[in-house]
């Protein structure tokens, strides 16, 4: 591969990836540096309205991004959001599943015992994080399936390589995820075509908009008891911020890894390496 060739590994130009739960803190991260190497990006998401500061840098980049109104759940609407993607960009070439979270009442504590947990959260967690990984491949792979090329990259979790305490239905559908990845990657590949990947990254433990006050204390923004035990697991001494992730995410999309498929690749500061002693 010539100097050209590798200048040319990240440049998106004229391909188009979605982003499912795209306007969350991650998903908004992956959409202002695909837009920036100017790629077109659709941003699905429940909550349409991107933050300003994303925004605005968005604006600024030479890419395009639009924003759609999505539901991971609703296999009918993904349908439709796919035909205005395809009626606005003509093509898609790639689908990063960001959508996923826990439910509050899915999570254990001294007053919340496990054995009480309703099975309707339960059910929410696992829904939201399988089911939502799994209903966007079916409706955007199908059209990567009919030209035989594309790209999807799931968002897993350190959760479901060492499960932590109180979460019980986030780990085991997050294990489930990567599990998912690496069948779905043989399927597409061995069905289809060899020219569709399928991968995923396992972030450790950034600080998002449904975990900020489980990690750091409301009013005064010190680590809780949780945060300061995740940090003395991780190696590099921190939580991770959103662009840790881009390396990872922005090179299984990318050419540099078209002979990668059926992986998850931690993005974790060493946590998944440490054993604590």
């Amino acid at each position: 591969m010539d100097l050209k060739e590798i200048n040319k590994i990240y440049d998106f130009s004229n391909r188009t990836f979605v982003i499912t739960g795209g306007t969350g803190v991650l998903g908004g991260e992956i959409a202002c540096a695909l837009v920036g190497l100017k790629a077109n990006v659709a941003i699905m998401d429940r909550n349409p309205q991107l933050e300003e500061k994303v925004l605005k840098r968005i604006e600024t980049y030479p890419g395009k991004a639009v924003v759609i109104f999505g539901d991971v759940l609703d296999k009918s609407l993904i349908q439709r959001s796919a035909e205005n993607i395809i009626r606005e960009f003509g093509q898609i070439d790639g689908l990063i599943n960001a959508a996923g979270g826990n439910h509050p009442e899915a999570t254990t504590s001294s007053n919340h015992s496990f054995f009480d947990l309703p099975i309707e959260a339960l059910r929410k967690t696992m829904d939201l994080n399988l089911l939502g990984t799994i209903i966007p491949s079916q409706v955007f792979g199908k059209y990567m399936a009919e030209r035989g090329e594309g790209v999807i990259l799931n968002i897993s979790s350190m959760n479901a390589v060492r499960p932590l305490t109180r979460i019980p239905a986030y780990s085991a559908s997050k294990a489930a995820v990567s599990n998912f990845t690496r069948w779905l990657a043989v399927h597409m590949a061995q069905e289809y075509s060899a020219n569709i990947r399928v991968n995923a990254v396992a972030p450790g433990f950034f600080i998002t908009k449904q975990n900020r006050f489980l990690l750091t204390d409301e009013k005064s923004g010190e680590l809780t008891s949780r945060g300061k035990s995740i940090i003395a697991h991780t190696p590099l001494g921190r939580f991770g911020i959103g662009e840790d992730l881009l390396g990872a995410i922005l090179w299984l999309l990318s050419p540099a890894a078209k002979f990668v498929t059926g992986i998850v690749v931690p993005v974790d500061g060493g946590f998944s390496a440490y054993s604590g002693v």
